[in-house]
């Protein structure tokens, strides 16, 4: 079974808009490392409509390395008013969490999951992530809220590890409770 990976940055006072604006000054070779070392198992990706046009945008024009990765794997969009993709982009079918289910049953290396939105509450509500790797970054930024307005109830999370970088980033690992 494949497993889910979800990879969000947050701000220290937990807003998860725009991070191309306030992220930026903190990359460098901790960043770079970390991110390269979660897509070491990773065979695709898996995105909400608003995070695989943001990426669509900006990756399909970068090049290197990490955008070659980026640019290469097929991605899983999960949304109900898109009705094309490109960018090795197919939209996932049905009803979301369904589709993300059967996905997971098949053949393949990690699904990442970038961004955090009213599919990821989905996605926690179906009991489908299987690590949470919360990048909290050390900026306060205006914007919508890490699961803002859910009515997900108590979710406890199990600390696998945190990794702090010189930045200041702090990543903490996590996987639902069982």
């Amino acid at each position: 079974m494949r497993k889910i990976i979800e990879s969000t940055f947050v701000t220290l006072n937990g807003s998860i808009s725009d991070p191309q604006n306030w992220s930026p000054p903190y990359w460098d070779e901790d960043h770079f490392g970390y991110s390269g070392k979660l897509m070491e198992n990773a065979d695709a990706l898996l995105l909400g409509r608003v995070t695989y046009e943001g990426f669509a945008e900006a990756w399909s024009q970068r090049d290197g390395e990490m955008a070659d990765l980026f640019n290469n794997l097929p991605k899983y969009v999960a949304s109900r008013t898109l009705k094309d993709t490109t960018w090795n982009a197919q939209l996932l079918e049905g009803d979301a969490a369904e589709a993300v289910r059967k996905l997971k049953e098949t053949e393949g290396g990690d699904l990442i999951k970038f961004g955090t939105g009213s599919f990821s509450q989905t996605l926690l509500e179906h009991k489908l992530v299987d690590e949470y790797h919360f990048w909290v970054f050390p900026v306060l930024a205006d914007g919508e809220r890490l699961f803002e307005d859910s009515k997900l109830g108590i979710n406890h999370l199990e600390l696998l590890g945190t990794t702090t970088f010189k930045s200041g980033i702090v990543v903490h690992k996590l996987a639902p409770k069982a």
